[in-house]
């Protein structure tokens, strides 16, 4: 075989010209300079040693090495069709099982308290407010002002998150022309470049509406279609470490939201919520995006939990003493 470290070049050149996302290359290039860091051989077995050194040596959980094997097929298939490998050297390599685990959800009292005790920032009061300091021009106004806004784009990111169900990419990618105003929805693109549109609520309606007056009396110019929905303080577009930041911090004021603070997990709460008050599977897996019923059923999970822990407490076959036969 010709060098492997050229052939691995070839393979990163072609997920560019495929279009492939900046974020799914830098994973390629990442896994690929890893396996050329540990050896130089493409074969069942130097791949099966690699497995061992991500598992035992850096600790890696299952989920993470079948992501690395995922990347390596992928360059291994490459490698097939252009000729350069005979077979596949993955055929025999047996993956580590990934445990299963839950998605985690925030109950739906959780969110609706931290609307409740940020409803301030959404309001007209606080819009007000921010315009009054933006016309003192001085440091202490400023910096007002900037933590108006702040607070404000804040709450519209949870509230959209969970409320249209998004992912952070979707939500960082909407810009204003995803807003349709005449008909209240949503414009979302999704994996794939699927597009699909999502109602928006009433009030969260008019909450996005305020939020475009705040970011038109910020920004220097006029806004335009394909500019940015949502604007950091500084009139840029988002990225994912500050939506990352705002929910963590956000979230970690209140005691009733458990585990993990991040994006995906209002996702989550929201499709539980949808499923335990009856919604159908394939009206819950339209308005997630997801491409295939299967990634949608893994919520019926959460709510057989929830069934499960109301049969133990209300039924009266599962009381102890009295009775019930037990």
């Amino acid at each position: 075989m010709r060098d492997l470290k050229q052939h691995i070049q070839d393979f990163l050149i072609s997920l560019k010209i495929k279009r492939y996302s900046q974020r799914t290359y830098e994973i390629y290039e990442e896994v690929l300079r890893r396996y050329l860091d540990f050896t130089q051989e493409l074969d069942s077995r130097s791949v099966r040693t690699w497995q061992v050194h991500l598992m035992d040596d850096l600790g890696l959980n299952a989920k993470t090495v079948n992501q690395h094997l995922s990347a390596l097929a992928s360059f291994v298939k490459f490698l097939l069709k252009q000729g350069v490998l005979d077979s596949n050297p993955l055929k025999t390599v047996r993956r580590p099982k990934n445990a299963k685990r839950l998605p985690e959800f925030y109950s739906n009292s959780a969110v609706e308290e931290y609307l409740s005790n940020s409803k301030y920032y959404a309001s007209q009061e606080a819009l007000d407010a921010f315009f009054d300091f933006m016309k003192m021009h001085s440091l202490a106004s400023e910096k007002e002002a900037k933590m108006l806004y702040q607070k404000r784009l804040a709450r519209l990111c949870i509230y959209c998150l969970y409320a249209l169900g998004l992912r952070r990419g979707e939500l960082i990618s909407l810009n204003l022309s995803s807003l349709d105003t005449a008909r209240k929805v949503m414009k979302v693109k999704g994996k794939g470049d699927k597009m699909r549109e999502i109602p928006i609520l009433d009030a969260l309606y008019q909450e996005i509406l305020l939020y475009l007056q705040a970011v038109e009396a910020l920004r220097s110019m006029k806004s335009s279609a394909d500019e940015p929905l949502l604007l950091t303080y500084s009139e840029l577009r988002l990225y994912p470490q500050a939506v990352d930041r705002m929910v963590k911090s956000e979230l970690s004021r209140l005691s009733q939201f458990k585990g993990k603070k991040s994006p995906h997990v209002l996702r989550h709460s929201i499709a539980t919520e949808l499923l335990n008050k009856g919604t159908e599977l394939n009206s819950i897996k339209e308005f997630l995006g997801h491409s295939s019923l299967a990634a949608t059923q893994v919520y019926t999970h959460n709510s057989v939990a929830k069934l499960k822990a109301i049969y133990k407490s209300a039924h009266p076959r599962a009381k102890k003493g009295g009775n019930y036969g037990d």
